[in-house]
């Protein structure tokens, strides 16, 4: 487990997503949970085919409940797949953005990095970017996507 956290450190750093950083308050827990691949079909001990999600690695993971729950939260309006697929039938041309890069793009404000911080064995680091886990990062996206993309919404977006 140490492997994956110090080769995500390193990914983190040299993307510039996060820095070291000397003393904070707000410092939460890191773990490493199972990453799951896609669904496959096994035969079970009956021999039925049933379906498996694989574990393929394990992704570094911060709880930032503490922190979530301090936060006041944003409700702007993400919309349901259903919805969004219902909109695209017909579509010849599609595009999906990644998530992980989209949030990754969107800067904390300084004065707010030091409550994303979190230990490893290696240092103490923060965030200078947004990241998975906070209560507003899949609101914050949306409506930066709203707002870039406004002119297009419901025409060719």
């Amino acid at each position: 487990m140490q492997d994956v956290e110090k080769k995500e450190i390193i990914k983190w750093l040299d993307a510039g997503v996060i820095y070291r950083i000397a003393y904070s308050s707000w410092v939460c827990p890191v773990q490493c949970v199972p990453k799951k691949g896609g669904i496959i079909v096994v035969p079970n001990e009956k021999n039925e085919l049933v379906p498996i999600r694989p574990v393929t690695g394990l992704r570094v993971c911060m709880d930032y409940r503490k922190l979530n729950a301090w936060t006041k939260k944003d409700h702007f309006s993400i919309p349901f797949m259903d919805q969004m697929l219902d909109h695209i039938t017909g579509t010849g041309l599609y595009c999906f953005l990644d998530g992980f890069s989209g949030c990754n793009l969107i800067s904390i404000a300084l004065e707010n990095q030091d409550k994303t911080t979190f230990t490893f064995p290696y240092g103490t680091f923060a965030f200078k970017r947004m990241t998975f886990g906070l209560c507003n990062a899949p609101t914050t996206l949306q409506r930066c996507m709203m707002s870039i993309f406004s002119d297009m919404v419901e025409d060719t977006i």
